[in-house]
């Protein structure tokens, strides 16, 4: 069983920057795939970014791309997602995952194990 934790989301103004993390319970989340995804009120969950099991492939959702950077630091058990330029619509709690794809995967389908979110508000 793996759990993740996020943290890092808070209140910013648009323009500004967060990092968000996701601390995972056990070493060998190293082998799987993880990836971001997000969900905004009253909208349904979104793809973000993922990232492979070594961090050296990563993919981003075309409307966060250029603003945000995927990473991973396995000897840690944790991953990152690095946000600038935020904008309002980028407002939303934000998930990390993991899934037993190495190369994870833009389904939100395909992954085993979800963190509890952490709340992203973007004012204007």
């Amino acid at each position: 069983q793996v759990q993740l934790v996020e943290s890092g989301g808070g209140l910013v103004q648009a323009g500004g920057s967060l990092r968000l993390s996701c601390a995972a319970s056990v070493r060998t989340v190293s082998r799987y795939g993880m990836g971001w995804f997000r969900q905004a009120p009253g909208q349904g969950r979104e793809f973000v970014a993922r990232i492979d099991s070594s961090g050296g492939s990563t993919r981003y959702a075309d409307s966060m791309k250029g603003r945000i950077t995927i990473s991973r630091d396995n000897a840690k058990n944790t991953l990152y997602l690095q946000m600038n330029s935020l904008k309002p619509e980028d407002t939303a709690v934000y998930y990390c995952a993991a899934t037993r794809l190495s190369t994870g995967t833009n389904w939100s389908g395909s992954y085993d194990y979800w963190g509890q979110g952490t709340r992203v508000t973007v004012s204007s």
